[in-house]
């Protein structure tokens, strides 16, 4: 019995550690001024790995509709890597990854001998790993209060902020559950409701990664959050409220060669270099700065099916390199394989048939989706491709928010989409 009752407190316990928050976290005693109660109230919403294209390719029809009376994009450009952490933080933050300190979903950090991932729970929530000011931190610093139904960073005390409202990512809340908490965000009084508010969908990527884009699974999800989007939007107009809505993705997805993954080049040594990344992108981190010539030139040689980069030759248009490395955590070597192929650098049984990653500027399926509807913004207006840190600057403008730090975004998108006050 006693070896019986130790055995249940052990599965008690292990249930305890891998439980999943679901309790919506509320900063008490914060109230929006009386100035900030008289702004607009913008809904940012991102589908992870909603590729440009995938909107009229599975004919999302609420997504075309409500954005055919908005603003439609050719597409939204990601920042490099086209990978999900670091593009999230970019959209609220305006800054490159290489600027904001998420160069990766997972990298390693020289100056604390650490590695952050996007799958470290008490990483993630650390917001000593994330420089400058995201959109909920700006907006709470001025007294307008936000909310997040998930963002990369938002579990974050960024600047000892959080949004007002938020909740720990997890997958157990359902959509109609999540709809309703936003509607009963607007219906708060005006001092306690959230002008900003960010609202996240996995399930595309998931399906893209597992099934490839051309997949009907990947279509389905597709025509979920269509779905779910339009019952959000039809909830919320029961506020009375005119609410802005823009809706955005990280990056695209593309179908890779699965039969020629590429292994670890013979030239690295271990012992002399930490390997970080992933199948599209590997870094090098050097244990002895001794060895990075000699190993580049090695790799340079050898080099079958992808680029070898020294951090200061990285081309420039990527700003990935020597120069733009504000927080030194992209590798002293960088391997890029040419598109579709892949590193399998871990010996991998299954990889996925979809992928992202690459260099935006040359493999067009990594683009993502921007539409954009609601009072603020112009009507029936079609754009070319931008590039996604302009969406920060566009929500300051609407919002109203002041900010005098560095930025890589322009007014370029504001003054494309927005209609003249």
């Amino acid at each position: 019995m006693k070896k019986y009752n130790l055995f249940l407190f052990c599965l008690l316990l292990a249930a305890s550690v891998f439980a999943q928050d679901t309790t919506q976290k509320v900063i008490p005693n914060r109230k929006n001024s009386i100035a900030q109660q008289k702004k607009p109230y913008v809904i940012l919403i991102s589908a992870d790995g909603f590729r440009y294209d995938y909107a009229k390719k599975y004919n999302a029809q609420h997504l075309l509709d409500l954005s055919s009376r908005g603003v439609q994009a050719e597409s939204m450009i990601p920042s490099y890597p086209s990978v999900t952490f670091p593009n999230h933080y970019a959209l609220v933050s305006g800054l490159y990854p290489s600027h904001s300190g998420l160069v990766n979903n997972t990298f390693y950090d020289r100056k604390r001998n650490d590695n952050y991932s996007m799958s470290d729970k008490q990483k993630v929530s650390d917001s000593s790993w994330y420089f400058g000011s995201p959109l909920w931190v700006l907006a709470e610093q001025q007294k307008m209060l936000s909310a997040s139904f998930y963002w990369v960073a938002s579990e974050a005390a960024i600047q000892g902020v959080n949004p007002t409202y938020y909740y720990v990512y997890n997958d157990k809340i359902d959509i109609h559950n999540r709809i309703s908490t936003v509607v009963n965000w607007l219906k708060l009084p005006e001092d306690k409701r959230p002008h900003f508010i960010t609202f996240y969908f996995p399930q595309v990527d998931h399906a893209g990664h597992t099934f490839g884009p051309d997949a009907p699974e990947t279509g389905r999800e597709v025509h979920f959050v269509d779905s779910a989007v339009n019952e959000l939007n039809k909830a919320v107009k029961t506020t009375g409220l005119d609410v802005n809505f823009i809706f955005v993705s990280d990056h695209g997805m593309t179908k890779i060669d699965r039969e020629h993954p590429m292994g670890i080049p013979p030239a690295i040594d271990t012992a002399k270099f930490k390997i970080s990344g992933d199948g599209i992108l590997v870094e090098l981190y050097a244990r002895d700065k001794t060895a990075i010539q000699p190993t580049y030139d090695k790799l340079k040689a050898e080099a079958k099916g992808y680029e070898v980069y020294l951090k200061n030759n990285v081309p420039a248009n990527l700003h990935y390199g020597q120069t733009d490395d504000w927080h030194n955590r992209i590798g002293d070597i960088l391997l890029i394989p040419h598109y579709p192929l892949i590193f399998n650098l871990w010996n991998s049984r299954k990889i996925n048939i979809g992928w992202h990653g690459y260099d935006p500027y040359s493999v067009k399926d990594m683009h993502a989706t921007f539409l954009a509807w609601g009072p603020a913004f112009k009507e029936g207006k079609q754009i070319p491709s931008f590039k996604n840190v302009d969406v920060f600057n566009l929500v300051n403008r609407i919002l109203g928010l002041k900010y005098n730090g560095k930025t890589d975004g322009t007014d370029q998108l504001a003054n494309n989409v927005l209609k003249e006050k």
